[in-house]
């Protein structure tokens, strides 16, 4: 019975980092190293959020989707967990919530960076 139990605790912790690793990756774009999503799409910041906390909902949100987090999700080194007031749950990296740009169309578009002067590219360093 313990070697099931113990085969159990591996599956989990290896389902639990092996979904982590799958919310975000790396991409090069111009030479760049930046963080996309699962799917390519460009992540960034916004300098109105504060470490560890999202300030941006309503219409903000609606072209900012943040990087939506599982409820299960558990948090992997430099990557964390945000508690948004809707109940919902973000990844942020190095504190700093990410979300993608609606008007980013395809993997690789980077039209966020700068808008505002507020939203910026997440660097990966």
């Amino acid at each position: 019975m313990k070697s099931i139990t113990v085969g159990l605790a591996v599956l989990l912790l290896g389902t639990a980092t092996s979904y982590a690793a799958e919310a975000w990756k790396e991409a090069d774009v111009g030479g760049t190293k930046i963080y996309t999503d699962a799917n390519g799409m460009t992540l960034y910041t916004y300098d109105k959020d504060e470490m560890g906390k999202s300030n941006c909902y309503d219409k903000c949100a609606a072209n900012w989707p943040p990087l939506k987090a599982e409820a299960d999700a558990k948090p992997e080194g430099e990557w964390t967990i945000v508690d948004r007031t809707d109940g919902t749950k973000m990844w942020a990296y190095e504190g700093k919530p990410l979300y993608t740009f609606i008007k980013d169309k395809k993997a690789g578009d980077v039209t966020g960076d700068g808008v505002g002067g507020v939203w910026h590219i997440a660097k990966a360093d």
